[in-house]
């Protein structure tokens, strides 16, 4: 098998996840943007910045090791026009998730891929609608730490699933990576020839 073409610029095992569950080869190297938020900016354009800093990161660590194409990544979540970043301590995941209950909120991920036909970037959002919570389900869940390190405070993969009533839009988007969209960036920008991928022969 040919080594692969493609880094994926990100720590998140999410959306590692998703590539591999998509059959692509690729090789991961997370990079150090800085995603702190800027007073009074918009989600739009919070994604639009820290995207294109983490694409530009991977341009160089990419072209240091050779590879081809690249994939970048982030996610927000946003409640009445405020993002909701990952919590800090139990507290604040507490006050996340109590924020959410009984309330739809939109996850908004941008996805930049670059190849040898040029860049593509888009931002994906989705509207997540949460069932009414008890206080007691809201601390028996911020307990288990699943929230811990997820932007808005919960995972939509996993427990969190059990206060998730209905979404529109794009589920693999609020994981962390909108696979469908992800596709088509990387085949326009020459990453990918085609999907899906041919199945290897055996002789």
């Amino acid at each position: 098998m040919p080594s692969p073409s493609l880094l994926l610029a990100s720590a998140s095992p999410r959306r590692r996840e998703i590539l591999a569950t998509l059959g692509l080869s690729f090789e991961v190297q997370a990079v150090d943007a800085d995603e702190r938020e800027l007073p009074g900016e918009p989600p739009e354009r919070y994604l639009e910045r820290v995207v294109g800093a983490k694409l530009r990161l991977a341009r160089e660590a990419a072209a240091f090791r050779g590879f081809a194409s690249v994939l970048v990544a982030d996610t927000t979540v946003v409640l009445d026009g405020r993002m909701l970043a990952k919590p800090q301590n139990p507290g604040e995941n507490r006050a996340m998730i109590a924020a959410l209950a009984g309330r739809t909120h939109e996850v908004m991920t941008r996805l930049a891929a670059l190849g040898p036909r040029g860049e593509r970037a888009c931002t994906v959002a989705t509207r997540v609608r949460f069932r009414p919570l008890s206080p007691e389900e809201i601390d028996s869940y911020v307990a288990s730490g699943e929230g811990r390190d997820k932007a808005g405070g919960y995972a939509i993969q996993g427990l969190g699933s059990f206060m998730v009533e209905g979404i529109e839009g794009s589920y693999s988007a609020v994981v962390g990576l909108p696979a469908c969209e992800a596709i088509q960036a990387l085949i326009e920008v020459g990453a990918l020839p085609s999907f899906p991928l041919p199945s290897p022969t055996v002789p």
